[in-house]
């Protein structure tokens, strides 16, 4: 006999366990369907425990500069698999709070994997759950290509690199997004010898070439080894290593990290059978999370690009007052979702870049403000950074902000209230910013633009 409910949510990552909650909250009857445990790759294997371990590498690069700030820490050593077992168990306290308040909002949690029987009906082992609407939620994994496959001892997805059992000698990062540049940063910092290879002509391609010419800087002057605009052609693990034939040349190296992309997860879920409309592998929805079959919506990295987690939870909340009929319900507003990589330094954007800007037709107003002008940074003995902000000259509006510093992937958010706001260059300028703090460059950057830059 089938379970009835107003909603079912296929997946409970940072998208599906969002929208399972907010519908609840909106007073309709829903189940969440998980094969594995509430928060998804997020909250187990992704932004969460990577952001422990970086923690943990950042506490350890300031731990071996102690005496630049009048320290002494002679003899310190860290405990890989102490790192680890941290990661682990933040993952896990997260994971069971998520668990809590899918139970607080009264959600049905089934455990193990659903298929569509039709756009309302779900199969889930021996249970048929029926409902009015159905949200996709089901992410997206890691990509590998048919020359580039990971073995999970030598060659590495973010999986295997989140728990080493040693620290890599000589390690090939194949890839330079956010997961590359952050898994590179990361064993850098603890003394592994990194190259990052990137087969487009630089590294976090997707963001301003400032910022990415900035980073290749910054990765260089730490020791890491980059090539762009090259491919790796082949990747053999073996019990000694990895043999990776880059550019045409073999070389190599004790393990290789594979952060070439993800692919969404819409395998087994019944898709064909329903005609549900796919766009290079990726489901297709409206602004609101429709699909082009009644009563069926996706969300999250099930849908593309940008693979970010608070880009599903803010379509989870979309979907789920959608399909509660919220009167003043609006979709995503997609250039408004900022990015982050949290290296050392980190990397934060929103809107557009300069040259995204000038394509478009702007006449672009641009400001610029580094680091080391900040007293906050040079008191953190941090001054590697540079703010970029892209404006409208006729209007001022703010088109885009490009960070690279310390602690920028906080203050980004900052700009993204601006831009949700439309307030202008002259409002940031004319806004009074705490002293000292890092927010001050945001300031600096703006006034940089109209050409009153104080401390520059």
């Amino acid at each position: 006999m089938a379970e009835r409910y107003d909603l079912v949510v296929i997946g409970a990552g940072p998208g599906g366990y969002v929208a399972a909650i907010r519908a609840a909250q909106l007073g309709l009857q829903v189940a969440v369907v998980e094969r594995d445990r509430p928060g998804g790759i997020c909250l187990n294997w992704g932004c969460i425990p990577t952001k422990a371990l970086l923690r943990s590498a950042e506490v350890w690069h300031l731990v071996t500069h102690a005496r630049d700030f009048g320290l002494a820490a002679d003899g310190a050593a860290f405990d890989l698999q102490a790192m680890v077992r941290r990661s682990r168990q933040v993952a896990d306290r997260l994971a069971g709070g998520v668990a809590h308040l899918l139970r607080k909002n009264r959600v049905a949690v089934v455990a193990g994997e659903g298929r569509l029987l039709a756009p309302t009906a779900v199969q889930v082992g021996e249970r048929r759950l029926e409902a009015r609407h159905v949200i996709l939620a089901t992410g997206a994994r890691a990509r590998d290509l048919p020359h580039l496959k990971a073995d999970g001892k030598r060659v590495w997805t973010y999986r295997e690199a989140m728990l080493p059992s040693a620290l890599p000698s000589d390690l090939l990062v194949v890839g330079s997004g956010a997961i590359g540049v952050e898994f590179a940063s990361f064993y850098a910092d603890l003394g592994s010898r990194v190259t990052l290879v990137e087969a487009l002509p630089r590294i976090l391609p997707q963001e301003d070439e400032e910022i990415s010419a900035f980073m290749a800087e910054a990765f260089a002057r730490r020791g890491i080894e980059i090539r762009t605009g090259i491919s790796v052609d082949r990747l053999a693990g073996d019990a000694e290593g990895v043999t990776a034939e880059i550019a045409g040349t073999p070389q190599r190296f004790s393990h290789a990290i594979l952060a070439i992309g993800i692919t969404p997860n819409t395998e087994g879920l019944g898709l064909d059978d329903l005609g549900v409309e796919r766009t290079r592998g990726h489901v297709a929805t409206d602004a609101f999370g429709r699909t082009n079959v009644e009563g069926l919506w996706a969300i999250g990295d099930l849908t593309g690009p940008p693979w970010l987690a608070h880009k599903a939870s803010h379509e989870g909340v979309v979907a789920a007052e959608a399909i509660a009929g919220v009167a003043d319900a609006h979709p995503l507003e997609r250039g408004n979702v900022p990015a982050c990589t949290y290296s050392r330094p980190q990397v934060a954007s929103v809107g557009l870049t300069e040259a995204h800007a000038r394509a478009a037709g702007y006449d672009v107003m641009v400001g610029r403000f580094p680091a080391i002008g900040n007293g906050k940074a040079v008191a953190l003995g941090d001054t590697q950074g540079i703010m970029k902000l892209v404006f409208d000259a006729p209007t001022g509006a703010l088109l885009g902000a490009h960070l690279a510093g310390p602690e920028v992937t906080e203050l980004i958010q900052g700009f993204c209230i601006a831009r949700a706001a439309e307030a202008t260059a002259d409002t940031l300028a004319g806004t009074v910013f705490p002293h000292p703090t890092l927010s001050e460059m945001m300031h600096e950057a703006t006034l940089a633009a109209l050409g009153r830059a104080l401390h520059i």
